[in-house]
């Protein structure tokens, strides 16, 4: 009967249940627990085992840049006036909840990919469906897309997505091709899904390489309107802070 009931929780895909059960057989410690206690601890490590697995496809499908970078690790130096509170704040990622967008801009090396990492793996923890990309890599996959007939199940794929994150944000101009197609994506997210941003140029520099006219208006108004703004400073950079430190 022992042997049925691990089987049939085996194939029932319980596997962790199975194990919890077999180790309970196993261990005086469990004797002198009631049924309803002993279960609840197999339905308990059941449910963890499911959601951490959950966890780590969402950590390995997201493509963060840096896996291991947490919040938790994020250097607080004054002269890089990152908001401690903010970031707290955003760390919670009830912003994820509420539709609404971060924007993280900072000189080559100020840790604008760490920081955004560092968010983008907080969200995973939270189960939620994280996607890093550069703007290039981005830019790139829908051209690719229209080659491949395949544009308006990329843009749906991509429009739901929970999170997506666009790391070297607007650092060169970009065509009329590439605008369109970021307005779509943009309009498409609109108060439905979250964006990160990360840029060496604050939302005011975007405008010219978005190539100043009416395109160009709409998407910033799509991007800036609901979005949380962190401007990382800092008299070094963080590479250099950390070889300092060696």
């Amino acid at each position: 009967m022992i042997n049925q009931n691990y089987e049939k929780l085996i194939k029932l895909n319980l596997n962790k249940m199975a194990e919890l059960y077999r180790d309970q057989l196993s261990n005086n410690l469990y004797l002198e627990m009631t049924f309803d206690e002993r279960l609840a601890l197999l339905i308990d490590g059941e449910t963890d085992d499911k959601f951490n697995r959950l966890v780590s496809g969402i950590q390995k499908r997201s493509n963060i840049k840096m896996k291991n970078a947490a919040v938790s690790d994020i250097r607080f130096y004054p002269d890089r006036e990152i908001d401690r509170t903010l970031t707290a704040k955003l760390a919670t990622c009830d912003y994820v909840k509420d539709h609404l967008n971060i924007i993280v801009v900072g000189a080559t090396g100020a840790g604008k990919s760490f920081y955004v990492s560092a968010l983008g793996n907080e969200a995973c923890k939270k189960a939620i469906n994280v996607r890093y990309i550069r703007l290039p890599d981005l830019l790139y996959d829908l051209q690719q897309a229209k080659n491949k007939d395949t544009y308006k199940k990329k843009l749906r794929a991509l429009s739901r997505i929970e999170l997506l994150i666009i790391d070297e944000f607007l650092l060169t101009p970009t065509t009329p091709e590439q605008q369109a197609d970021l307005l779509e994506l943009l309009e498409l997210r609109y108060d439905t899904h979250s964006t990160i941003f990360a840029s060496q140029f604050l939302p005011q520099g975007w405008h010219q390489n978005l190539g100043g006219g009416a395109i160009a208006d709409a998407i910033l108004d799509r991007i800036i309107a609901n979005a949380y703004q962190i401007h990382i400073k800092g008299s070094k950079s963080m590479r250099t802070r950390e070889n300092e430190k060696e």
